[in-house]
């Protein structure tokens, strides 16, 4: 009887102890999932948001409420110490929910067009050194004739950290070429921080020019979106926070990621991707990039979807 007894007293506190562990368990991964969710929400709502004038919310929460798509200016901007800045990079991004479709448009720099606010014809990443992110909107707005939803300014600067703290990218390169000590063969390219930064840089050994430097920026913003969405990078979400947090400014506040992640993260599974064309030309010894308006209207059209226009 007591043998028996004793094994009824064992198998009760090993029963104790399992439970305890799974509830110890639990415990540690919900207040890990708080402080993320804690972090995340503070970061963007203090650090990273920074309203415009140009973009009505208003309309951007009906549109999401009805899973209609969204236009996103997406900048590249080069700040650096003492320096304003100007849009390094300029590209739409439309996130197409019916159609599980992604479509981004990349606006090379050298673009000449009207500066809202300004009341003079230039460059069109000149617009961020004249007003900063309001300016940049209202100008990317006024030459597509759409409205824009959101902005996400980014800093290159924080780019490489972005991607070293993701653990590096994949990029699918269409040609072969070096920079420096670094080599970039045809194919599939791994690369950490410093070697992205090579890739994007790079302008003279290109064929295309500005177009296929564009080009290679899309490529590098599709690496760290996949690389992101993978389970792996989980655990490095407090140490993308805090990089995003220094380098990263949007009028989206915590509330709209969280919906945007709900309602728009399978448009991701189509992408389309494309560049405005058109001549360079020099006025008053300036280089510019001239696009005609019916390639402007072409790619607006191609951006907004006949399900949009209906």
């Amino acid at each position: 009887m007591e043998k028996r007894a004793d094994r009824k007293k064992g198998k009760k506190l090993w029963l104790k102890v399992t439970l305890a562990i799974i509830a110890l368990l639990i415990i540690g991964v919900g207040i890990f999932a708080f402080t993320i969710y804690n972090n995340a929400k503070q970061t963007v709502n203090k650090k990273m948001h920074e309203p415009v004038d140009s973009i009505d919310t208003n309309v951007t929460i009906e549109k999401i409420k009805g899973s209609k798509p969204l236009h996103i200016l997406l900048m590249g901007t080069d700040e650096r110490e003492g320096d304003v800045g100007r849009s390094d990079a300029m590209m739409i991004m439309t996130l197409d929910p019916k159609n599980e479709q992604m479509k981004v448009l990349s606006i090379p720099r050298d673009t000449r067009t009207e500066i809202v606010g300004k009341g003079t014809e230039d460059k069109i990443n000149h617009a961020y050194a004249f007003g900063g992110s309001d300016m940049s909107v209202a100008t990317v707005e006024n030459m597509f004739d759409m409205e824009l939803d959101f902005y996400i300014r980014m800093n290159m600067e924080g780019l490489e950290s972005v991607v070293d703290t993701l653990g590096g990218i994949t990029v699918d390169n269409d040609y072969e070429w070096s920079e420096g000590e670094y080599d970039f063969p045809l194919g599939d390219v791994q690369m950490d921080g410093k070697k992205t930064m090579e890739f994007v840089r790079m302008r003279k050994q290109d064929p295309e020019g500005d177009a296929g430097r564009t080009k290679r920026q899309r490529m590098v913003l599709q690496g760290i979106i996949d690389k992101g969405a993978k389970v792996e990078s989980v655990g490095n979400i407090n140490g993308l926070i805090d990089i995003l947090g220094n380098n990263m400014s949007t009028n989206m506040d915590f509330d709209d990621m969280k919906d945007l992640f709900k309602n728009y993260r399978d448009a991701r599974k189509n992408v389309e991707e494309f560049s405005l064309e058109g001549e360079d030309t020099r006025i008053d010894g300036v280089y510019y990039l001239l696009v005609p308006d019916e390639e402007i209207q072409a790619a607006r059209d191609r951006m907004m979807g006949v399900d949009e226009e209906e």
